[in-house]
């Protein structure tokens, strides 16, 4: 009888690979002009919720619910303006973060992005003809 591999993508990857690409991707973030006016605020304080976050997202220890409630991150995320443009360009700097720290050749890595991407899709609540400049 064969059992269902139970790991999850957290086991695989490890905290390490978490703030490595915490790290690799918020420098990315506050440099892209089209994110910038969503993420205001202290890059510090957005990348240590990130790390909880991702951390309790791919199937780590509950870090972000222990300490702020549960995620509901489409709920936490409605005060900003996010676009479809904006949610791909969201998107592009994660891929360069998984490129850069490698996280891109590992077959839980790839699965672990394309989770991040159904995330970007659900968070878009505004349209991109409604915010000047895009």
């Amino acid at each position: 009888m064969h059992e269902p591999n139970l790991r999850s993508i957290y086991d695989d990857i490890g905290p390490e690979k978490i703030e490595e690409l915490v790290n690799a991707f918020y420098p990315k973030v506050y440099s892209e002009p089209l994110l910038i006016p969503i993420f205001d605020g202290d890059m510090s304080e957005i990348m240590y919720k990130q790390r909880l976050f991702l951390t309790q997202f791919t199937g780590g220890p509950p870090l972000f619910s222990e300490e702020y409630d549960a995620p509901m991150m489409k709920r936490r995320h409605l005060p900003f303006q996010i676009t479809p443009k904006r949610a791909n360009a969201w998107l592009r700097c994660m891929k360069e973060a998984f490129l850069e720290i490698g996280l891109d050749k590992e077959e839980k890595g790839k699965f672990f992005f394309e989770r991040l991407q159904e995330v970007a899709s659900i968070m878009v609540n505004t349209d991109d003809a409604e915010v000047h400049g895009e």
